[in-house]
């Protein structure tokens, strides 16, 4: 028996709690983890917060109980990427204006 592929993407940057913006089964899911990979956003592989944030719908802001597992997950991102919060907002610099 095949176990049944799922993917829930979160957005958090803009917003001031994080955001469902993409969900699916089997091959969406497929394309969701593949399009995360494919730009370098870090994939969350834990079945139990799959279990709660599969209850919401896309465009659903996390509630209040997910704010401590969701923000341990968006730390250990942070340290990944060398950020600190709030370094998604602000404007990207180019290159030539780092001087």
């Amino acid at each position: 028996m095949n176990q049944r592929l799922q993917a829930i993407a979160l957005e958090y940057g803009p917003n001031t709690t994080p955001v469902v913006v993409a969900k699916g089964d089997n091959a969406v899911a497929a394309m969701i983890v593949e399009e995360a990979r494919r730009q370098g956003i870090y994939v969350s592989e834990d079945p139990q917060l799959l279990a709660l944030l599969s209850r919401l719908n896309v465009d659903d802001e996390i509630p209040p109980e997910l704010y401590t597992t969701v923000a341990v997950i968006l730390s250990w991102v942070y340290w990944l990427k060398g950020m600190r919060p709030g370094d998604e907002k602000k404007p990207e610099v180019s290159p030539d204006q780092a001087s």
